[in-house]
């Protein structure tokens, strides 16, 4: 068996698996016409057919040919997929705030986008699926409480590159696989134009420095560029507060985080 079937099949259970523990039948998924939602797409499919709903929610600065690879994987794999448009409440909240620059509105659309699918997600009783990657969620290349929220998360212990290499063995549409990594939240937004290096220079140092827990003058005798490996790093200690829930302070003998933990499948 290939890695990527293996890694699929796992996933798979892994779905499977999560979602029963909480009694609920249903997924819900936010699906842009990129690589990460179109990836979780296609493995909640397998799992839940008929019980996955992904939701397409374009606003003005939305390029149409995300739209477009977003109906392609819908038809070639047979997704339900409705329509949620955030451009009414976007023009609204522009028009009272002329002065937003893109960084906060295309937080701004971020979380609306998570809001309108979270409240989807109490109308079908459905839990959401994250698409975040492990190298988003690294580098902190997210919006706290807009595309990194979600209940469970099935791709991010993958990187990148590695969600690139899965797409092509799950036959992902080839269009959302070739064309350059965006989050479209603004015309002309790309994610390796935003981050400074391409995804594969990144994972590269990242997985040097994170798995194989190289120091940083072996990454570097590694021919990795210094002025990247110290952004990378920098990211990762200085965005920590995004992959943790928020930090309670301690005042009671039992505080929840710090010494009142349960597994979050526990029953009674």
């Amino acid at each position: 068996m290939s890695k990527y079937a293996e890694i699929t099949n796992y996933l798979s259970h892994f779905l499977e698996n999560e979602v029963k523990k909480t009694g609920i039948q249903k997924v819900v998924i936010g699906l842009s016409g990129g690589l990460d939602s179109a990836v979780v797409a296609v493995l909640a499919q397998k799992v839940f057919k008929n019980d996955l709903l992904c939701v397409k929610m374009p606003s003005h600065y939305s390029s149409q040919s995300s739209l477009d690879d977003a109906d392609e994987l819908s038809k070639d794999f047979h997704l339900n997929t409705i329509t949620a448009s955030i451009e009414p409440m976007l023009r609204a909240y522009e028009e009272m705030h002329p002065d937003l620059d893109n960084l906060r509105k295309g937080n701004f659309s971020s979380r609306m986008r998570m809001s309108t699918l979270f409240d989807i997600s109490a109308k079908e009783n459905a839990l959401v699926l994250g698409t975040s990657n492990k190298s988003e969620l690294m580098l902190g290349y997210g919006t706290l409480y807009g595309d990194l929220a979600s209940a469970i998360n099935p791709i991010g212990d993958l990187y990148k590159s590695e969600v690139f290499e899965l797409a092509e063995y799950l036959g992902v549409t080839k269009n959302i696989i070739s064309k350059p990594p965006s989050a479209d939240l603004w015309e002309g937004q790309s994610d390796e134009a935003d981050l400074g290096y391409t995804y594969k220079e990144l994972d590269h140092a990242m997985k040097l420095y994170v798995e194989e827990r190289f120091s940083v003058e072996e990454i570097v005798a590694r021919g990795v560029d210094s002025t990247m490996l110290d952004m990378i790093i920098k990211k990762i200690f200085r965005n920590h507060f995004k992959r943790k829930m928020p930090v309670i302070a301690k005042l009671t003998s039992r505080t929840i985080n710090h010494d009142f933990n349960y597994p979050r499948d526990i029953t009674l």
